[in-house]
């Protein structure tokens, strides 16, 4: 087993828990390296068996309830594709994604434009809108190229 590098019990989503009453075990810090350490979505099966080779005791069950409580917190996103859920992946602050669908490659860019579709559809719904979520599927310039 490794130690873990300060920088992930400082990173966005150690600062997220800690805020939120969590405490930072060692099994939630294995989780949240992994996630940070990835570029691409990652089920929570893939989460676990990467995290321990960092914390060899590593549960599954922990690592479904972090997801969750990073899920909840913002910190951490589903990513889908084809309608269902197939991972997590780290959020990164007001961003939306590009999702390969061939090798699972995420890809952030920022929240740009969506401001005044978003008052539109309010004003003709008189819905309140609180959160938003874009995710763009396709193949990436790899994925393009290896066609």
């Amino acid at each position: 087993m490794e130690d873990l590098p300060a920088d992930i019990a400082d990173n966005e989503m150690a600062q997220a828990l800690r805020h939120a009453g969590y405490r930072l075990t060692q099994p939630r810090l294995a989780v949240l390296r992994v996630l940070e350490q990835s570029a691409e979505e990652l089920s929570p099966l893939g989460i676990y068996e990467r995290g321990r080779a960092i914390y060899d005791r590593l549960g599954l069950v922990t690592v479904y309830r972090t997801l969750e409580i990073l899920d909840a917190l913002g910190v951490a996103r589903r990513v889908h594709i084809h309608g269902r859920c197939r991972g997590y992946a780290r959020a990164e602050g007001d961003q939306h994604y590009l999702v390969c669908r061939r090798c699972g490659t995420i890809t952030g860019f920022p929240c740009e434009g969506l401001g005044p579709l978003i008052v539109s559809v309010q004003e003709r719904t008189g819905f309140t809108v609180d959160a938003h979520l874009l995710e763009l599927t396709g193949l990436c310039p790899e994925c393009q190229m290896a066609r």
